[in-house]
C-alpha cells in the first residue's frame, strides 16, 4: 500500500516513514509543504496521504486546506490529519467534506506504533480514525440536543464509534457483549433522528452529527 508523507518537521518525517514502513506501507513521496504534497499526490496517486495539520509559509491550516483539495481532485484517496493539539474544528471541516477514508491523529499517537498503524490502515481501507483526546474534547463541548438525550453508555458507545471502532472493538473497549453494542448503537439512530437507510450511513451520519459538521 503506498503513501505519501508531507510533514515539515524532517525528523519527525524520518521518523513516520520509518513507521509505515515497518506496519506494511510503501512510503513512495515526502514533503514539507502544501504545495509539495500536491504534486506528490498528482504523481503518485497514493492509497494513503500523511498530513501535517501545520506546515508551510503560515503553520496555521495548510494541511486541511491540502486534504481537502486531494479529496476535490482525487477523490476516494485516504487522508490522514497530524496535529500537535487538538483542534476538533479541523476533523470536523474534514469529515463534513466527506465521511469515508479520513483520520485526525494527534502526533503524539505515533509512539504508540501499533495503535497508529492500526488505525492508519483503517483509514486506507476507508474507515474513519479519530484521536480518542479528540473525542473526550467533543463529549465535554457536545451538550446541545439531540445528543443529551444519550445515556452516559451511549455516549461511550458514540464516541467509540467516533474513534473508527468497529462494534466488536467496541465491545472490547467497554466489556460487554457485541448484542449490548448493537442495542446500544440503535438506540443512539433513534435517539438522534437518524433516518433508516443502510447501518454503515449511518454510523457516519452519527459521528457526524457528534462533531456538529452536519446537520443530518
Amino acid at each position: 500500500m503506498r503513501a505519501v508523507i508531507a510533514e515539515d518537521s524532517v525528523l519527525l518525517r524520518v521518523g513516520l516513514i520509518k513507521v509505515l514502513e515497518a506496519g506494511g506501507f510503501q512510503v513512495v513521496a515526502e514533503a514539507g509543504d502544501a504545495e509539495g504534497l500536491l504534486a506528490a499526490v498528482a504523481e503518485h496517486r497514493p492509497e494513503l496521504a500523511l498530513i501535517d495539520v501545520r506546515m508551510p509559509p503560515g503553520f496555521t491550516d495548510e494541511g486541511v486546506r491540502a486534504a481537502m483539495e486531494i479529496r476535490r481532485r482525487w477523490p476516494g484517496t485516504p487522508v490522514v490529519l497530524l496535529s500537535q493539539y487538538v483542534e476538533e474544528r479541523y476533523a470536523a471541516d474534514l469529515l463534513a467534506a466527506n465521511t469515508s477514508g479520513v483520520g485526525y491523529l494527534l502526533k503524539q499517537r505515533v509512539a504508540d506504533v501499533a495503535d497508529f498503524v492500526a488505525a492508519v490502515r483503517r483509514v486506507a481501507d476507508g474507515g474513519t480514525a479519530l484521536d480518542p483526546q479528540v473525542v473526550a474534547q467533543l463529549i465535554l463541548r457536545r451538550d446541545s440536543d439531540p445528543l443529551a438525550r444519550l445515556t452516559p453508555r451511549e455516549r461511550d458507545v458514540l464516541g467509540l464509534m467516533a474513534e473508527g471502532r468497529s462494534n466488536a472493538g467496541i465491545a472490547q473497549a467497554l466489556v460487554v457483549s457485541e448484542s449490548a453494542v448493537a442495542k446500544h448503537i440503535n438506540n443512539i439512530f433513534a435517539k438522534l433522528d437518524l433516518p433508516v437507510v443502510d447501518a454503515d450511513h449511518r454510523r457516519v451520519l452519527a459521528v457526524l452529527r457528534f462533531l456538529g459538521a452536519s446537520r443530518a
